[in-house]
């Protein structure tokens, strides 16, 4: 255990003496997680649109008053006279509406529209009108029907019957569904998972592949250190430089883009810390297999840039069509997208991403396997 951890200590000492480390650890990370964020800003949150009107109101008695008064308890906003040419449509309230009302006779509202206005505002502003007249009918049949009270119609008692508790009310809400994950809570996650598989690839290849240029492979392996602790602290090293990306840019994303892990941080920290571990192994196994540091660095940025993309790092798979979502499970970039977007987007806890965890470790099992199969001094 000893020769593990100081053989990782030792990677990650070497390695943060690469000033070029540290732009791809920690700038392009964050540079990254701004622009995509902004690429892939969600819809707004629904809301009940309360389309303008012009109402013109020549009624001189109360109804008039009473019927504009109904028209905004039904979401109509009026418009300034001087500013009507923005209306979608207009409302005519006819002279002598009360006098008539009083008299029981038959009246007309004036319902025009503009030749510009849109189909589906108008549509909006006449049922909200149709709402509004038969409340109001509502409430003068209401008032004539009371016996206690034979009086005639009055504002006073028209105003105190719309004033009283509605004897059936509509409860209505906007429908949920399942968020599709947006903004910096979607590039947040999809930078940490494809900059780890990048830079664990990178870092861990092109240090096997020196280092094994170099004899300081063969010269540990001649000494007291067996392969499995080569091997398993070439990884442990990886994994700390991984922890490392991982807490800053999750601080930094709370900070700067206000992304809020809330309770799930812990189920967070797990799922990336498990990826790392496959990342790591992964980058210990090419640096097995290819001898130069070139083609090592070449090599893992393309197989890591595939990854991502295929596993969702770069647009939501929840958009993407069902075969190009199948496609994803078959790489560890897609297991971990979909457990951070359980966490992260849907709000998710733990339980809910523990076949995804699962999964994850069997890719870090398979990769530690394969690493030590073609690991070679």
């Amino acid at each position: 255990m000893r020769h593990i951890l100081q053989i990782g200590h030792n990677d990650v000492r070497i390695l943060l003496k690469w000033k070029t480390a540290y732009i791809w650890l920690f700038v392009m990370p964050l540079v990254f997680i701004y622009f995509m964020g902004l690429a892939n800003r969600g819809p707004a949150a629904p809301f009940n649109h309360r389309p303008s009107v012009l109402i013109e109101n020549q009624d001189s008695g109360f109804m008039g008053k009473i019927l504009v008064d109904q028209l905004g308890a039904q979401g109509i906003d009026r418009l300034d006279p001087n500013k009507g040419r923005s209306a979608a449509r207009g409302i005519r309230i006819p002279p002598g509406l009360t006098s008539k009302v009083l008299d029981h006779q038959h009246i007309n509202v004036e319902f025009f529209r503009r030749s510009d206005s849109a189909e589906a505002d108008a549509f909006m502003i006449e049922l909200r009108l149709i709402r509004a007249l038969i409340a109001i009918n509502s409430h003068i049949i209401e008032v004539v029907a009371d016996p206690n009270d034979p009086l005639p119609i009055t504002e006073a008692r028209l105003r105190a019957v719309m004033a009283g508790p509605d004897l059936v009310r509509l409860d209505t809400r906007f429908a949920g569904r399942r968020p599709v994950p947006c903004g910096f809570n979607f590039s947040l996650p999809g930078t940490l998972v494809m900059y780890l598989m990048m830079n664990l690839l990178v870092f861990g290849g092109a240090s096997v592949s020196a280092q094994r240029g170099n004899g300081i492979i063969r010269r540990l392996c001649a000494g007291p250190v067996t392969r499995l602790e080569l091997i398993m602290g070439k990884i442990y090293g990886l994994m700390l430089l991984g922890t490392v990306q991982i807490a800053f840019l999750i601080i930094v994303g709370r900070l700067l883009f206000h992304v809020n892990l809330g309770s799930n941080l812990p189920g967070v920290a797990v799922t990336l810390l498990i990826f790392a571990w496959v990342a790591g192994s992964l980058g210990v196994f090419v640096g097995s297999v290819f001898a130069t540091e070139e083609r090592v660095v070449a090599v893992c940025v393309l197989t890591a840039l595939a990854m991502a993309a295929l596993g969702g790092c770069w647009w939501p798979l929840e958009l993407a069509p069902a075969p190009l979502g199948r496609m994803a499970m078959v790489v560890p970039t897609g297991w971990a997208m979909a457990a951070l977007h359980q966490l992260i987007s849907m709000g998710n806890g733990i339980a809910t991403v523990w076949r995804h965890l699962l999964i994850l470790s069997a890719y870090g099992v398979a990769a530690n396997l394969i690493a030590a199969r073609y690991f070679r001094a």
